[in-house]
């Protein structure tokens, strides 16, 4: 083998094995994937957060991204009992912040009209054990999850937002599998052109 190639075949296959190696599930806002359950927080206050799409999934559970639109059925079982006494409002605005997947509640506060991109809203009710709401989604597109929480006779809120989206859940790693295709052939390409 030729000295120049080897190195370059090293990169080549280190760069393989790193694609085909089994990618972590990642989460964006205030759920995160944890033993193949999705956790909202709320502050310190946490809950298995699963949303599901009756008419079109039956009983798939999602995180957040729905494959599509339709009848969404939103469920949190409370980990914290405190939740079973405190009011929660929960709301879903279409994301209008301009930062897609990386929205936080400091957008959602600089929102100047709130109703006017609410798509749905459960004003703030106590449910025991388990708080469960159900929203037909008539269009895809990317939306904002909001939740608001306090407890009672206090002045301190907590809150979660999550970024998701309906009809849509990406492509995965196929772009990334094919920018590595690229890659490699490149370089293939540019080895040969040096050695010939």
């Amino acid at each position: 083998m030729n000295d120049r190639i080897g190195p370059w075949l090293l990169v080549a296959l280190s760069f393989a094995l790193i694609a085909a190696a089994p990618q972590q599930v990642s989460a964006h806002g205030s759920i995160t994937a944890e033993d193949d359950r999705c956790l909202i927080t709320m502050g310190y206050l946490q809950a298995h957060f699963k949303i599901y799409l009756p008419r079109a999934r039956q009983h798939t559970e999602y995180c957040e991204d729905l494959p599509a639109k339709g009848e969404a059925v939103f469920v949190m079982e409370y980990l914290h009992d405190s939740l079973s006494a405190m009011p929660i409002d929960f709301r879903i605005i279409r994301n209008v912040t301009g930062m897609g997947r990386f929205a936080r509640w400091e957008d959602i506060a600089a929102i100047d009209d709130l109703d006017a991109v609410t798509v749905f809203h459960q004003p703030a009710a106590i449910s025991a054990d388990v708080f469960t709401v159900m929203h037909d989604f008539a269009e895809r597109g990317s939306y904002v999850g909001i939740v608001l929480t306090s407890l009672p006779g206090a002045d301190r809120s907590y809150t979660a937002v999550f970024p998701f989206s309906v009809g849509f859940v990406g492509y995965g790693f196929w772009p990334w599998f094919g920018l590595f295709i690229a890659f490699v052939a490149g370089t293939v390409w540019l080895l040969v052109r040096r050695v010939a």
